[in-house]
């Protein structure tokens, strides 16, 4: 019975030593078949560092509004007769845009009139009678202030007479009409806008820090999308204080806007023009990845030079296992950097990177450190620069 115990421990023990065995030679297999096959080179773009001049700017936010525009009202009451504008019309300054019901001051102006024409003909012969020694100068002056009192009271029905006519105090752009024919107008009654669309002004803000940057006339560039900045202007009043609850300081600018493209209340990017600065390194924002660690990118440079294994002989063949064939040569190391400004698509690299290097713009998502890489640049993308940049 004993001895059955011990051959069929024995039985056992080799059976779990050769399944041991086994996974140790298989395991010792795969790691050598890894740790032999070689790494497969990523394609990426590059760049060469080159010191480029860099415009540097402020960039914030604004609201356009026409550097002349108002909303229209009538002085007097009346029924409206004509509506002589239509929606996005063009007018001329002093073109009469609404007539209102004038039959009766224009009854009165004449009625006002005539009797300014007999005054003047009663004060004319009351002249020539003082002249002969037959008139008296109480006569004369009577004559003189029923003259002045008709002249002055049909100046004054003009003026009630040109309070029926609604007309454009510039040129400019008419908006929608808010007023029919035949309706009754009260004073202040709102007719229509008018706005000149020719040249626009934007308000922004500027925090406190930077005021000392900004000055009277500097040229200043907004759009649409902080892309694309195409409209131009310069800055023409800066707020003499600082908000105190915002800190930030209100500044007006100029913008010309020929093709009407811009429309009063429009939010806008803007972007205040500062003096350009030579010799400064930077780089696409492709080129910069972030992380928790800090920012970084990729470098190209040459794979460090490996001790190569003497060649092995294979007893049973008898043969040489000949070294693998080498790639690009090129690896990728990952450098952390310290970024500056941003504009126009390119970041600032203040520390890191020098000169001449060669930096990685893109397919750095598939690298790591020390990667082997292959460069191709025929489909290298161009960075946006705008007008921010140029080299």
């Amino acid at each position: 019975m004993i001895k059955r115990f011990f051959i069929f421990g024995i039985l056992l023990i080799l059976v779990v030593g050769g399944i041991v065995g086994f996974n140790m030679f298989r395991d010792k297999a795969i790691q050598q078949y890894f740790a032999s096959m070689p790494t497969p080179e990523t394609t990426v773009s590059t760049m060469k560092v080159v010191p480029v001049t860099w415009q540097p700017g402020i960039e914030t936010i604004g609201t356009v509004s026409a550097s002349r525009g108002v909303d229209l009202t009538v002085e007097t009451t009346g029924i409206v007769k004509q509506i002589n504008f239509n929606s996005n019309e063009r007018v001329e300054a002093g073109s009469v845009l609404v007539q209102l019901d004038d039959e009766v001051q224009r009854a009165d102006l004449a009625a006002a009139q005539t009797q300014a024409a007999l005054d003047k003909v009663a004060l004319n012969r009351a002249i020539e009678l003082q002249q002969r020694g037959v008139g008296t100068a109480a006569t004369l002056d009577a004559a003189r202030a029923a003259a002045e009192t008709s002249a002055a009271q049909v100046n004054k029905l003009q003026a009630v007479l040109d309070q029926k006519q609604l007309k454009a105090p510039y040129t400019g752009t008419m908006g929608i009409p808010r007023v029919e024919l035949g309706q009754f107008l009260q004073p202040g009654t709102a007719v229509a806008t008018l706005q000149d669309l020719e040249t626009m002004r934007a308000d922004f803000s500027v925090p406190e820090q930077r005021l000392s940057e900004v000055r009277i006339g500097q040229p200043v560039n907004f759009g649409v999308t902080e892309t694309d900045l195409p409209f131009n202007g310069s800055i023409k009043g800066i707020e003499p204080k600082v908000d105190p609850s915002s800190r930030l300081v209100a500044i007006r600018a100029e913008i010309t806007n020929p093709e009407g493209k811009l429309s009063p209340g429009q939010f806008v990017q803007v972007r205040v023009v500062l003096p350009k600065q030579d010799g400064v390194i930077a780089l696409p924002d492709t080129a910069l990845t972030s992380s928790l660690y800090g920012d970084f990118v990729f470098l190209v440079r040459p794979a460090p030079p490996k001790e190569q294994p003497a060649a092995k002989t294979e007893e049973a063949a008898g043969t040489t296992q000949p070294p693998a064939q080498a790639g690009s040569g090129l690896v990728a190391a990952q450098v952390f950097v310290k970024v500056g400004r941003r504009s126009g698509g390119m970041v600032e690299i203040l520390e890191g990177v020098k000169e001449g290097d060669e930096v990685v713009t893109a397919g750095q998502n598939r690298l790591s450190n020390n990667a082997p890489v292959t460069v191709d640049n025929s489909v290298e993308p161009k960075p946006d620069t705008g007008t921010a940049i140029a080299p």
